[in-house]
């Protein structure tokens, strides 16, 4: 099993509805006050069931999404068909986007399960598919120095304020012993510190801030917003 078999199948990311629903809304408001106006492009990679989609599609122009897993895709276009401004991609429909057409580019908690070398592919593909200035989010990247207890501790803090402690005791009971944790120890995930960040959007032509906040309910993870850095002649 690959990571993106784990999220083409029946899975235990979240430890209730309520969690997934809140999640999605947290994501969704986040990603939406990254959007530069009313007319932008953006598209969503690694979105997930995108259950937020209706909110972000309200405030943009077109809104694109992707996910790897086909499972996936199919909800999205299910959940989407009745909204004429968001469009559901596979692989194909994301290399087809016109260069240079997009005014934004989120991605929400992918980068740890990306190697490096997937990630500077990704990198070199969206400074392609951005206009001159425009905005990539990466969000909800993991330190190097966040354990699974920081992130433990940050689930339980927002089962507690979101109404599913309860749930969340036992969904972390359960991810122990979930295809999660042996994927986990197999393949392991991706840690990138702020600096490392930086060097390597800087390597891709982007320039980056962090953001204040970080897009998620973890706040020990990290949010960068980048700028395409225009070619000069």
């Amino acid at each position: 099993m690959t990571w993106r078999d784990f999220f083409d199948g029946d899975h235990a990311l979240y430890v209730s509805e309520r969690h997934k629903l809140l999640h999605a809304d947290l994501v969704a408001k986040g990603v939406a006050a990254q959007i530069p106006d009313k007319n932008a492009q953006v598209l969503d990679y690694g979105c997930g069931e995108a259950l937020g989609a209706t909110y972000v599609s309200e405030r943009c122009g077109k809104l694109f999404l992707f996910d790897t897993a086909p499972s996936v895709r199919a909800k999205l276009v299910a959940a989407n068909v009745a909204r004429a401004n968001v469009v559901v991609l596979d692989e194909a429909g994301v290399a087809a986007i016109p260069n240079g057409s997009l005014d934004m580019i989120v991605v929400v908690s992918v980068l740890q399960y990306v190697g490096e070398a997937e990630l500077a592919r990704l990198l070199g593909a969206f400074h392609d598919k951005l206009k001159d200035d425009g905005k990539l989010v990466l969000a909800d990247i993991i330190p190097k120095d966040v354990s699974p207890l920081d992130d433990a501790r940050a689930l339980l803090d927002f089962g507690l304020h979101g109404g599913f402690l309860v749930a969340s005791i036992v969904g972390l009971a359960r991810t122990a012993l979930s295809d999660y944790r042996t994927l986990r120890a197999q393949y392991g995930l991706s840690f990138y510190d702020e600096a490392d960040i930086r060097e390597i959007l800087a390597e891709h032509d982007f320039s980056c801030e962090r953001a204040a906040q970080n897009i998620g309910h973890n706040q020990k993870r990290m949010t960068f917003v980048a700028r395409k850095v225009a070619e000069t002649d």
